[in-house]
């Protein structure tokens, strides 16, 4: 087990604690693969509540609070492959490259993680390699199964984020994430702005970055594949008719969306 504080043996995970991987449809057709990688909450048995009160494990900090249930819905909506994380942020983010300060938070917005302090390598690697590891390695595999056999695959990493954060309002109800990407991004802000009753943020209330960011980089710029980040806002989505309304709104525009990549040639018709 690895200890909070820093102790150490050879594993962190236990015959208690659940995978860290979720799936959903995983014969799904769409060429949208969806991933997920604050969708949980969970912490590791071993690390206890990594010193924290069940209040501050509820709040965005520790996961993208309503993401899940758009996530699994919106996968019905496409029949698409959803790939997820279900442990919290908190224990390792899986959007973050292992060099940025947020890979292992000591401090989220102004909380304070006393799990995460001092924490030994032997720690660090336990994290790395029992929850972040196993994630990013199933996605891995079934863009490399999906490319071996002829499927095309367009990359939708989904997010959700707070309302408020260091007591700043954010007016954006929606966001479209990208850094190189050129194809599916404009159509996406496009089909996003066509609403009419929403707020967009271009690249807001984040921006991808190399530095930042993992998923992106890695699983859609470094394989040439389309991608883009979308991040909702959480209030939005804090109850099972808020994530309905917004898978049923995002599947109709990714409908539409891969129609025109088909008629751009951009997918096979």
């Amino acid at each position: 087990m690895v200890l909070d504080g820093g102790g150490e043996t050879s594993s962190l995970l236990g015959d208690e604690d659940a995978p860290p991987v979720v799936e959903q449809n995983p014969s799904g057709r769409s060429p949208f693969l969806l991933t997920s990688d604050h969708f949980g909450r969970a912490i590791p048995r071993r690390l206890g509540d990594l010193g924290l009160p069940e209040s501050e494990l509820t709040r965005h900090i520790a996961l993208d609070i309503g993401i899940a249930g758009v996530a699994r819905a919106l996968s019905e909506r496409l029949d698409a492959h959803l790939i997820a994380q279900r442990y919290s942020r908190l224990v390792i983010d899986c959007n973050r490259p292992f060099t940025s300060p947020g890979s292992i938070p000591l401090i989220s917005e102004a909380t304070t993680i006393p799990g995460n302090e001092g924490l030994a390598r032997e720690a660090v690697e336990a994290r790395r390699r029992e929850v972040f590891g196993p994630y990013h390695r199933r996605i891995t595999e079934v863009i490399d199964q999906r490319l071996r056999d002829g499927i095309p695959t367009v990359l939708l990493s989904l997010h959700s984020f707070t309302p408020v954060y260091a007591g700043i309002k954010r007016p954006w109800h929606v966001g479209t994430l990208y850094q190189r990407d050129s194809r599916l991004p404009p159509l996406l802000l496009s089909a996003l702005r066509a609403q009419g009753d929403l707020v967009v943020g271009d690249n807001e209330p984040y921006a991808v970055s190399n530095e930042t960011d993992y998923t992106i980089p890695v699983h859609g710029e470094a394989r040439s594949l389309m991608n883009t980040g979308i991040e909702i806002r959480q209030d939005l989505i804090g109850d099972q008719s808020g994530q309905g309304q917004w898978a049923d709104r995002l599947g109709a525009i990714f409908t539409e969306i891969e129609a025109t990549l088909r008629a751009q040639g951009l997918l096979p018709v």
